[in-house]
């Protein structure tokens, strides 16, 4: 029994050339240099890989950190809308009535500042009246039949329309008009 202990043992610490299989032969230092070139120029274009990927992130991060500045106020804008809103049915109220000239006038004073101040900060508002109807801008409510303008054009304003640095904000609500 040792003995095939001795036979197995051998066979598994033999050589190759005791088995009879090729070894590999090991490669030329010429081989060896231009498989290392090969190398270098694979890390190179990973390298340049990389780089631009990581000058695309640093662009992309620049246009989303402009795109979030400026829109940041566009939340506090929208809220404000409908106090503007506010404001001009006031002004519409108190046009009607004689005896608040002097509130009228306060009124318009403050809803001009306020025009101003949002302006400063990129908000206009849609001109909406006597315009060809932009469904990019516009929110048709109704049509009205109307032979004095053309077809598809803005004849009243319901709701005006705001948009912050070319962004709509809030669509102006219309009535469009329409032949007979």
């Amino acid at each position: 029994m040792s003995e095939e202990k001795t036979a197995a043992a051998e066979e598994m610490h033999a050589t190759p050339d005791s088995t009879g299989s090729e070894e590999m032969p090991e490669p030329t230092l010429e081989e060896r240099y231009a498989q290392a070139l090969i190398d270098l120029e694979e890390l190179k274009k990973e390298n340049l890989r990389v780089l631009a990927d990581s000058e695309n992130f640093k662009k992309r991060l620049l246009r989303e950190k402009d795109e979030y500045c400026k829109f940041a106020t566009s939340g506090i804008l929208e809220e404000i809308i409908p106090v503007m809103d506010n404001l001009d049915l006031a002004l519409e109220h108190g046009r009607q009535n004689n005896a608040c000239t002097g509130l009228v006038q306060g009124v318009e004073m403050t809803l001009n500042i306020f025009m101003e101040t949002m302006k400063k900060h990129g908000l206009e508002q849609i001109s909406a009246v006597d315009v060809p109807f932009d469904p990019a801008h516009h929110e048709a409510m109704g049509q009205v039949v109307r032979d004095d303008v053309a077809e598809n054009t803005v004849c009243q304003m319901l709701q005006k329309g705001y948009v912050l640095k070319e962004r709509l904000l809030r669509p102006a609500k219309v009535m469009v008009s329409r032949k007979p």
